[in-house]
């Protein structure tokens, strides 16, 4: 195993960004820079042996500051947070306190705002042993940042193994009590491009998710057996796609109360045969099938568009702070918010 570091670019104000190589010894690498906390990259081999690129990202930093891809933006690879999904109509309280957030997707908050985590420079420090090797990412929000109050020392930490695993650790404190809702926006497409998403084959654990109206959770936890939002058993993405003719953006409900690391789904490929089984901490799971992915032009070649990928987003409920039902995301001053997500490559 071995790690690389290059330089990625420099951002407009003139901060140095880096460009994270990890490398297993079997053949599996992924590329994440410090700008975001992005997962550029990950590399995989096919059933054949071919190895390509598994995920929606870009070669160059550049594309990710390009007013074009800023646009109809989509988060591809990104940290997301402090509170990543909805916030209804940016409404929040904390302790009696009410906070308005920026509205940035319709009526409601998105992904922690106008610039979220996502846009933010991370410190960045590597690491490697026996067993792994990763990098440690850093960033300090500061109290009032897109609004919510506290200062919040965040981590991420990203690690890769021999066993094919890809794990993202997040801490964080803060010493005033806010929110937080920590996920990654890495959209997978196992075809490396090729071919849409509608193909891939979905399987989870959830039997349950959060009813939704117009993407903001009711309070309802409902079944999903007999619906199209019933994955399982392993089912095509497009298997009722008249029914939900936009895909998915939905979260599953995972049973996870304890918080305990437990598989919860499989997204697999047959013509590649490359599967990517996902673990996770976290109660919940957002599937975005990519219906809003901006198709671009990179270096003279269309790529992207309608489900160009899928994301897999572990993560607490949306708007979970105005759902006093649902898994808290109150973190207060002396305790430490830690949770943890691992993609699991295989090639059948």
């Amino acid at each position: 195993m071995k790690i690389e570091i290059n330089s990625f670019g420099k951002l407009h104000d003139g901060s140095n960004v880096e460009l994270f190589t990890l490398i297993n010894d079997n053949n599996l690498t992924v590329k994440i820079t410090n700008y975001g906390a992005i997962i550029t990259s990950i590399e995989m081999p096919d059933k054949t042996g071919k190895t390509e690129n598994v995920v929606c990202g870009f070669e160059k930093l550049d594309t990710y500051l390009s007013d074009e891809y800023l646009g109809s933006y989509p988060y591809f690879g990104a940290i997301i947070g402090r509170f990543g999904n909805r916030i209804a109509k940016g409404k929040l309280e904390i302790e009696g306190v009410s906070y308005d957030m920026a509205v940035n997707n319709g009526p409601n908050h998105l992904h922690g705002g106008k610039v979220g985590f996502d846009r933010r420079l991370f410190k960045a420090e590597t690491f490697q042993d026996e067993k792994q090797l990763g990098v440690k990412l850093n960033y300090l929000s500061p109290d009032g940042e897109e609004n919510y109050p506290g200062d919040l020392d965040v981590t991420c930490i990203y690690t890769l193994n021999n066993d094919n695993e890809l794990g993202i650790e997040y801490r964080a404190e803060t010493d005033k009590t806010t929110v937080i809702n920590l996920t990654n926006h890495t959209y997978f497409n196992l075809t490396a491009g090729k071919e849409n998403i509608l193909n891939h084959e979905l399987e989870l654990t959830a039997t349950k998710m959060t009813e939704m109206v117009e993407q903001i959770p009711t309070g309802k936890i409902i079944p999903v057996k007999g619906t199209p939002w019933d994955f399982t058993t392993l089912q095509k993405i497009n298997h009722r796609l008249t029914e939900v003719p936009m895909g998915y953006d939905d979260n599953f409900v995972l049973d996870n109360e304890k918080g305990e690391l437990k598989y919860i789904g499989c997204l697999k490929e047959e013509k590649s045969g490359r599967q990517v089984e996902v673990l996770t901490t976290q109660p919940g799971m957002q599937v975005y099938t990519g219906y809003w992915n901006p198709e671009l032009v990179i270096d003279g070649k269309k790529k992207f568009g309608s489900f160009s990928g899928i994301a897999l987003e572990t993560q607490h409920y949306p708007d979970s702070v105005n759902q006093a039902d649902f898994p808290t995301t109150l973190l207060k001053p002396r305790e430490e918010y830690n949770e943890k997500t691992v993609y699991r490559f295989k090639t059948v």
